[in-house]
């Protein structure tokens, strides 16, 4: 029988399309897991919003160490953890905060260059890869080149395809390249990484057939299913504050949910 990671690597191996949605704490990650996802990630985005901070590093560590302890409490599935750029420049640090995720039970972590220099990222990962020694640990590596635009056409794409072999040279076991859309563009990328290839859901975003035909293996959900969750909790406040709160019909009752947690 696989363990966690096992079965986590096993899934970027499949016929078909890795869907990972995506839990900000412990209660949407049972929801994800009733739902029958094979897998649960975080997003960044997602994680901070529900602890009142904004996204882009601002989330302190602890929390974001406690609240990771709380998914892994409710779940089964293997836990994969958006890390940013590791909350520091220096590798020994972002290092030792994986090292803690391991602890956890955590799989895997995305970690991103950003804006900064791809070297900084490719030394965080050899230390990342040194520290733990022999623990297994998924590192994601992601590139924001199409997110942030910082090339365009066949420059965005070779400038991808050299940032992720690099990342790979560097003990990376995934390729993530938020903003890629085009299956022509994950083709391309796909035919010259020699890694899973990763995308995030966007509007606009072509089937999960179409996108696993064109070489991608994974579809992160980044911060769809917090906004889509926000939006129905928001329509039903104004519902309350107008008196025109209705039941819903869909919704589980009170000892359905609570049975989850018992």
């Amino acid at each position: 029988m696989l363990n966690r990671y096992e079965h986590f690597v096993h899934l970027h191996r499949q016929n078909e399309l890795l869907a990972l949605p995506v839990a900000w704490g412990a209660a949407s990650a049972r929801m994800a897991q009733q739902c029958g996802a094979r897998a649960i990630g975080t997003s960044s985005a997602a994680l901070a919003w529900s602890c009142g901070h904004a996204d882009g590093g601002a989330l302190p560590v602890p929390i974001l160490l406690q609240r990771v302890a709380e998914i892994m409490q409710v779940t089964a599935l293997p836990v994969t953890v958006d890390i940013e750029d590791g909350y520091s420049v220096d590798p020994l640090e972002v290092a030792a905060l994986v090292q803690q995720l391991a602890a956890l039970g955590v799989v895997g972590i995305n970690i991103e260059d950003g804006e900064g220099d791809p070297e900084l990222l490719s030394a965080k990962i050899v230390e990342v890869r040194r520290t733990l020694g022999a623990q297994p640990m998924f590192v994601n590596a992601r590139t924001d080149v199409y997110l942030r635009g910082l090339a365009h056409g066949e420059a965005a794409i070779r400038m991808s395809v050299e940032r992720l072999q690099a990342y790979a040279r560097a003990g990376a076991l995934g390729a993530f390249v938020p903003g890629l859309q085009q299956p022509e563009d994950i083709a391309a990328l796909a035919a010259q990484v020699p890694l899973p290839l990763n995308v995030m859901w966007l509007p606009g975003m072509p089937s999960n057939k179409v996108l696993h035909a064109a070489g991608a293996r994974r579809l992160s959900a980044g911060p769809a299913l917090f906004q889509h969750a926000w939006a129905s909790a928001a329509a039903a406040t104004r519902a309350l504050l107008a008196g025109t709160l209705a039941a819903d019909d869909t919704a589980p009752d009170y000892a359905t949910l609570n049975a989850l947690f018992a």
